[in-house]
């Protein structure tokens, strides 16, 4: 979180996300077409660990509406609720906010009523191999 939007904020953040995630090559990124994502350097980023870069085209925001709807969930349910200090305890709550109830908690009509955790538990498990009973 930061006051401006930078390139380097938005590359700090994703940096560490691959660095917790190690996603396999071929990873498909969305954003919208804010100057910070269609800079030079965070795209190089992008290509340096294989991921592929997704905007939606100028005035369309429907690949967007996952993460637009979070940001609205986040501020009805945490932010507007909260009057914070300062800039750090606002960092620190909205963190605790998406990693200890969002994340794992927070059951979303379009993933089935799961948690985002459990979707992606579910999604990701191997289907155990069915042997044939004829020989």
């Amino acid at each position: 979180m930061a006051p401006t939007m930078p390139a380097g904020l938005v590359m700090s953040a994703l940096t560490v996300a691959l660095q917790q995630r190690q996603p396999a090559r071929g990873l498909v990124l969305h954003s919208d077409r804010g100057s910070q994502y269609a800079s030079d350097e965070y795209q190089a980023l992008l290509k340096q660990h294989h991921v592929v870069c997704s905007m939606s085209r100028k005035a369309n925001c429907w690949d967007n509406s996952v993460m637009e709807r979070f940001f609205l969930n986040l501020k009805m349910e945490r932010v507007w609720r909260r009057q914070y200090a300062n800039h750090d305890e606002a960092r620190r709550d909205i963190n605790q906010y998406i990693v200890a109830f969002y994340n794992p908690v927070r059951l979303h009509s379009t993933l089935g009523y799961l948690s985002p955790a459990a979707h992606e538990a579910k999604s990701t498990a191997k289907e155990p191999i069915c042997l044939s009973e004829i020989t």
